[in-house]
């Protein structure tokens, strides 16, 4: 996996996973999946452009003090099972609210033998904070890995059936 760029208006990161194009896309877009990896939150989406996005915390986070909601956003273009590009706002706290909304997208590309090749891209504007966090670079103040241990944890699921641990402070 490739880290981010520094910690810059645009990360990019990219995996390798033996699964399917839709399995993965399953797996970022359903909530029975995603409750599985990353950190445990479960997501609706309303897979058309101009739909809503709603990430929700995990229950071991709402006993920690999060609210109910922990992203939110806008599909912005759908292409099943190849790329989705939504909106992303951390709704977890008034100053990562307050930074606004960022560009996501999920590029799946079916590979050989039975791998897919999946490209994340946050265009995070004017989003410091949101910037680190996503980098990993809170990750030794308990704030977990941000994108590199979401795709880890999407890929050791798909490839192995197992989740890391949920709450994402290795």
């Amino acid at each position: 996996m490739t880290t981010a760029t520094a910690i810059g208006t645009t990360q990019v990161y990219r995996v390798y996973i033996k699964a399917t194009p839709q399995a993965i896309w399953d797996a970022i877009t359903k909530p029975e999946w995603t409750e599985r990896y990353g950190y445990g939150g479960k997501v609706d989406y309303d897979l058309r452009p101009g739909g809503a996005f709603t990430g929700y915390t995990s229950d071991g986070m709402r006993a920690a003090g999060a609210q109910d909601i922990g992203v939110d956003g806008e599909v912005l273009e759908v292409d099943p099972p190849r790329k989705l590009v939504q909106t992303f706002r951390m709704a977890m706290d008034d100053a990562m609210r307050a930074q606004g909304f960022t560009r996501l997208t999920y590029d799946i590309e079916e590979r050989k033998n039975g791998v897919t090749r999946v490209t994340l891209t946050h265009e995070l504007g004017d989003a410091p904070a949101l910037a680190l966090l996503m980098s990993g670079g809170m990750e030794d103040q308990g704030a977990g890995g941000g994108w590199s241990w979401v795709l880890s944890g999407l890929k050791t699921l798909l490839e192995t059936g197992q989740s890391l641990d949920p709450a994402g402070h290795q």
